[in-house]
Order: structure tokens, then sequence, then C-alpha cells
């Protein structure tokens, strides 16, 4: 089995609902996806993807609909107070933990076509949750 790994930052807020500490007020995050996609056999280039198309893809869809917004639950209280104010958010059916953030960037890339195997949100140096398929 062969793999790629790509990674992507980019900056975004959130909340978390029903969560006791910190993180139930609103707070931003420099986070990075990691993206990895695996396949049997390589390309006429000798290649799984081309890291490229995997940035055309994927990075570009981060870009327009993660980056610098606010990841929240549609049910989160402050929605419509953000949406009067003209915030851009990416509204989640999920409460957005790093385990529901990775599951969506999991997500996207499979629907791109991608045949990936793992995708883990960065949302510390130190902190990470991973989603496999």
């Amino acid at each position: 089995m062969y793999g790629i790994t790509r990674e992507i930052d980019f900056c975004y807020g959130h909340r978390l609902l029903n969560y006791d500490g910190k993180c139930r007020h609103l707070h931003g995050h420099n986070g990075r996806a990691v993206i990895t996609i695996a396949a049997d056999t390589l390309d006429d280039r000798g290649m799984v993807f081309d890291f490229s198309d995997v940035k055309k893809a994927v990075a570009t869809w981060i870009d327009e609909n993660l980056d610098h917004r606010m990841l929240l639950c549609k049910d989160d209280p402050v929605v419509p107070i953000l949406e009067e104010l003209g915030e851009p958010m990416f509204l989640m059916d999920t409460n957005p933990t790093a385990e529901n953030i990775a599951k969506l960037i999991y997500e996207v890339t499979a629907d791109h076509g991608f045949p990936i195997i793992e995708a883990s949100l960065w949302e510390t140096p130190k902190c990470y949750a991973t989603f496999h398929g």
C-alpha cells in the first residue's frame, strides 16, 4: 500500500455546546488538517495522487468554507446574533469538536474522489483528533 499525506493550515473559531470547560466560550485556533490518502498501485507517473491535486480540491474547500470562520453547531444560540452582524460562519449539524471537524474534512476529501484513509485536525501544537473511514 502506498500513501501520501497533505497538511493544510487554516484559522478558525468555535465554541462547544454542553461543555463545562473554557471551550464553551467563543475562541479561535490555528488549526492544521492532515489528510492521508492511500492506494494499492501508483498511476502512470508513479504517484498515488499529485499533492497539488489534493491542494487544489481540499485546501481550496477549506479556504472557502472553514478558514477565518466561526465553526458552530447550527443549534448554537449565538448563530442568529452573528448572522445579524454579518460574521462568516460554517454551521455544522454536530458540536464543532476537533473530532467532528476531522470527520468533516475526511468526508469532504472523500467526496472529491480521493481514497482517504485518515484525517486529523491539530487544534493546538500538542492536541489533535483523528477520523478513520
